[in-house]
């Protein structure tokens, strides 16, 4: 499936979840999906992607899976990098606010560890996305650059009088 497409599921569970262990399991799917999104780009992104990719494919230790697995299992391919980076940032955005909002009305200090881990994971695969969208902008500004008319030409005061 397109990792557009798994996106968008993610944002729907996480909207559809009822409980606050419904967010906790959402926010890990999330993050299993940026690693396998993270895992594709490094694989077959663009060059420039490769590196920060590969980074985002290592973030997070998230607990077992029960016997239905990752939605990200279903990952089978990235075709827009800027629409899917864009997509899942959104995605990850959305699962620290929920998480921040299970932590703070939680009694329970496990499930609030829980949220801290998942939120910190959230954050540094945000942080590599945002990373990795910067160096599309500033590969996709150089070629949309036009040719700087002063290049080839003799510097001031050279070759002029």
């Amino acid at each position: 499936m397109e990792a557009e497409r798994l996106i968008a599921l993610g944002r729907h569970g996480l909207a559809e979840s009822g409980t606050a262990q419904d967010i906790v399991a959402e926010a890990w799917q999330a993050q299993a999906l940026a690693q396998a999104i993270g895992n594709q780009l490094a694989l077959c992104g663009p060059q420039e992607l490769r590196g920060e990719a590969r980074g985002l494919s290592e973030i997070g230790e998230y607990p077992a899976w029960g016997a239905g697995g990752p939605r990200a299992a279903q990952l089978t391919e990235v075709a827009d990098p800027r629409g899917a980076l864009t997509a899942l940032g959104e995605l990850l955005g959305e699962v620290g606010i929920a998480l921040v909002g299970v932590a703070c009305a939680t009694d329970d200090e496990g499930l609030y560890w829980q949220c801290i881990e998942a939120i910190d994971a959230a954050d540094e695969s945000s942080d590599r996305v945002r990373g990795m969208l910067r160096r599309l902008a500033v590969r996709d500004g150089e070629r949309a650059r036009p040719p700087d008319p002063a290049r080839g030409r003799a510097g001031p005061g050279r070759g002029r009088w």
